[in-house]
């Protein structure tokens, strides 16, 4: 009862960034204390719970680099009710076996996603379409745009990646079947008049080499880029991922400077609560 008491301090420090300072004041508890306290829940793992994981339909898969861009973590998330659903530390995203691993034992667990809505990495795509082979698998608009400005270039010189900028930025924007419509014929005339030119062009020039990934990474997307119209409850973003990452790294930020092992612990627990 007693250390089911002193939890509230721990889930302060974790969850809201208070300091120990800070939580000793409040508390009125020494500050030596309020490190025990933390260390205590840090060396133990919490239970986790599946309950519920059948009716998770609409999911949001996505990875991040924490620490030293050398250690990464990858969440899946509810995009109807906008909650994680799970959270692991220290886990190769580009892996196909670790996800494949991943993705078999959550669905040991009761998960039978209808969607999953991901950034765009093969290995994901791969992984989810082996465990879940009837899944619907949407592509992050925003990924896509984002990248594709990205090797269009602010202020590109030629006609055809001008034209194919614009294609990029009016992505975000299709909001109906219509919509879709007239962009994959913009996209197709596109297509005709520079797309296979460019393909054929030997230019190796790094701004040229990006025109051709731009439109390679366009092409292969558009497949899998507009599920969200026919379903509304299917994320057309992981936007919803990287806020929860924004403030889970924002909290960690707060306590950096963590072992190895506490560091880990510190993730579980956030995960968990």
């Amino acid at each position: 009862m007693k250390r089911n008491n002193e939890f509230i301090w721990f889930k302060e420090w974790l969850c809201e960034g208070y300091t120990v300072s800070q939580l000793s004041r409040i508390s009125k508890k020494s500050e030596r204390k309020i490190r025990l306290i933390i260390d205590y829940w840090l060396s133990h793992s919490p239970r986790l719970s599946y309950d519920n994981l059948a009716r998770r339909k609409y999911l949001v898969f996505d990875g991040s680099f924490i620490w030293k861009r050398k250690t990464s973590a990858v969440i899946l998330l509810d995009a109807e009710t906008n909650k994680l659903v799970y959270g692991l530390y220290d886990f190769k995203e580009n892996s196909f076996r670790a996800l494949l691993d991943l993705f078999q034992r959550l669905k040991m667990a009761g998960v039978s996603p209808r969607s999953c809505t991901v950034d765009g990495l093969p290995a994901v795509i791969r992984a989810l379409a082996y465990v879940w082979p009837d899944i619907i698998i949407q592509r992050c608009l925003f990924h896509i745009q984002r990248q594709g400005l990205k090797w269009c270039r602010s202020y590109p010189k030629t006609t055809e990646a001008k034209k194919l900028r614009l294609l990029f930025l009016s992505m975000m924007n299709i909001s109906t079947l219509e919509e879709r419509d007239n962009f994959l014929l913009s996209v197709k005339e596109w297509e005709g008049n520079y797309g296979c030119r460019i393909k054929d062009r030997p230019e190796r020039g790094r701004v040229f080499s990006d025109l051709k990934r731009a439109r390679s990474m366009l092409l292969n997307a558009l497949p899998n880029a507009f599920h969200y119209l026919h379903d509304a409850k299917i994320a057309k973003t992981t936007n919803l991922a990287e806020g929860y990452f924004s403030f889970m790294k924002t909290r960690y930020r707060d306590h950096r400077g963590l072992s190895s092992l506490k560091r880990k612990a510190f993730f579980n627990w956030f995960f968990y609560l």
